[in-house]
Parts: C-alpha cells; sequence; structure tokens
C-alpha cells in the first residue's frame, strides 16, 4: 500500500512569512503540535510548538514578529506519496518521529501521515511495533 492511500489530505501550513503567533493559533485551532512550512505549496520546513518555545519563547524574541522561517527546522524530514506504508514506518522509527509531510514527485506538500495512520492499515504488525519502539527508545 503506498501513503497516497492513507494520507491525510488538506493539510493546514503556513507561509514563511507567517507570524509566530499566527503559527501558535492555528496549531490551536487544528489541535496540532507542528505545521509544515510552504512556499507556493513547496515544502520548505516544519515547525513545532518546541521550536516556538525553544527558539522564540526560551531566547526571549516576539512571536508577534518572528516568522516562521526564522523559527523553522529546514532539515526536515517528509516522505514521497508513492513511498510504501513499510518503508515510511521504518524511516519514522529510525528517525524517531510520528508524523511526516507528503510530498509528490515535484515536491509540492499534497498532505501528512502520522504513525497512527500507517499503524492502523499495516499489514504486518511487526513492522508498527518495531517502529514504535524506535521511536520510543528516542524519546
Amino acid at each position: 500500500m503506498q501513503i497516497k492511500d492513507v494520507l491525510t489530505e488538506n493539510v493546514c501550513y503556513v507561509s514563511p512569512q507567517t507570524s509566530l503567533e499566527d503559527v501558535a493559533k492555528k496549531m490551536k485551532d487544528h489541535d496540532c503540535g507542528s505545521i509544515p512550512v510552504a512556499r507556493d505549496e513547496k515544502l520548505v520546513g516544519m515547525i513545532t510548538d518546541r521550536d516556538i518555545v525553544i527558539r522564540c519563547v526560551a531566547a526571549s524574541q516576539d512571536p508577534q514578529t518572528m516568522s516562521a522561517e526564522q523559527c523553522m527546522s529546514s532539515g526536515m524530514l517528509y516522505c514521497y506519496d508513492t513511498d510504501t506504508v513499510e518503508n515510511v514506518l521504518e524511516n519514522m522509527g529510525d528517525n524517531a518521529v510520528k508524523r511526516l509531510p507528503v510530498v509528490d514527485n515535484d515536491k509540492n506538500l499534497v498532505g501528512i501521515v502520522s504513525f497512527g495512520d500507517l499503524s492502523a492499515c499495516c499489514k504486518n504488525k511487526s513492522d508498527s511495533g518495531e517502529a514504535m519502539e524506535e521511536i520510543r527508545n528516542a524519546a
């Protein structure tokens, strides 16, 4: 099974110029802890609630003027919509992440996939168990 069969479409994202205050409001509205950053629908980064705390609040920066681009992680992980569920589960386990942005072959953001999405549809339950164990051990 491919990721395009299980991903969540219409994922919210922010532009690099979005203020951290607006990013945090979006996180609250969508009940999430991370949001992709995209320029013209091309994935350029990922911003998490932890990024905001460490790079803005703890650094005494102003969330009204600091932008997503100034706070985001640009070396983010992602997967392609044509990747297999098993390969992405292994990638998540190896990198201790619970969700990944999904891009098409042109690197346009097309959705997001979570560990829960993948483990629910995984035929080989030992794959999801191994990935979860790796994620837990890294935490």
